[in-house]
């Protein structure tokens, strides 16, 4: 049974493979600091979703005042289409709800079709935009 509950810091390494084995890490991030990062700034928006002792999906979400935002949102390959993104998304724009937040976002990268598609069957509208960065702390 799937249940959704918030990160513990004893779920780092089992959330940090679930994100390398999604894609969902790049070279030039550092997940370990993405959590402790994270743990520092609205830990109840991180949350895992966990099957017995398994960690099987996690969704960041974060609230600025203006807008909500997911990050890492990831399920185990091996159980797609059983519903563990779709419960986190909610979840997660449960928890942003309640704080106030009037608008969920996200990014996706180019060319990951797959996410998009998921993300439009929960009603997500894809904007045309540029996003823009700057680095300001080198992980």
């Amino acid at each position: 049974m799937t249940t959704i509950r918030a990160f513990t810091l004893r779920d780092t390494e089992s959330v940090i493979a679930l994100w390398q084995a999604t894609g969902l890490t790049r070279s030039w991030n550092n997940p370990h600091l993405d959590i402790q990062r994270k743990m520092t700034v609205q830990p109840e928006l991180f949350l895992v979703a966990v099957d017995g002792h398994d960690i099987i999906g996690s969704v960041m979400a974060g609230y600025d005042g203006h807008r909500g935002w997911l990050y890492y949102l990831a399920s185990d390959p091996q159980r797609r289409g059983q519903g563990i993104g779709r419960a986190l998304v909610e979840a997660a724009e449960e928890a942003l709800l309640e704080m106030g937040c009037p608008k969920v976002q996200l990014m996706v990268r180019p060319g990951n079709d797959e996410a998009l598609g998921f993300y439009d069957t929960l009603g997500y509208e894809r904007f045309s935009t540029t996003t823009t960065g700057k680095r300001l702390i080198a992980d």
